[in-house]
């Protein structure tokens, strides 16, 4: 595995140990609750996403897994920024973890760009071959 690849599986995992820890700290109301049960399930799948992703059997695999990395993600963003706008978690608290989770949720969509732009070039290319004559 590439040491880029670990380094970002390293990140997720970070990202969702950071989350948990935050979810443990706060006062339990039934809004904290709510919203920190829809964030462990959101930061937690952006984790295993991503290390599915890097076990796709296929192109098109890693492409569909990075895309739900990137939506959880983007999920788990929402969540955060609802703890900070509702005054249930200090900004400076939350704020390292909306960024983190704005820049993964950027990393994916841009690596499923680019595998997907990959892939359509592979396609192309085999087109051509085929139409070339022999």
């Amino acid at each position: 595995m590439k040491p880029q690849t670990q380094a970002l599986q390293a990140r997720t995992r970070s990202f969702f140990v950071a989350v948990i820890k935050l979810c443990k700290s706060l006062v339990d109301t039934p809004a904290t609750r709510a919203i920190c049960d829809q964030l462990l399930d959101s930061a937690g799948s952006t984790d295993s996403n991503y290390r599915a992703a890097c076990k796709a059997r296929s192109k098109k695999e890693f492409i569909a897994k990075v895309g739900v990395a990137a939506e959880e993600a983007d999920e788990s963003l929402g969540w955060l920024m609802a703890l900070r706008d509702g005054d249930l978690v200090k900004p400076e608290v939350a704020t390292p973890l909306i960024d983190e989770a704005n820049e993964l949720a950027s990393i994916f969509v841009a690596s499923g760009k680019t595998a997907a732009e990959n892939l359509a070039e592979e396609d192309r290319r085999q087109e051509l071959r085929k139409r070339a004559p022999r």
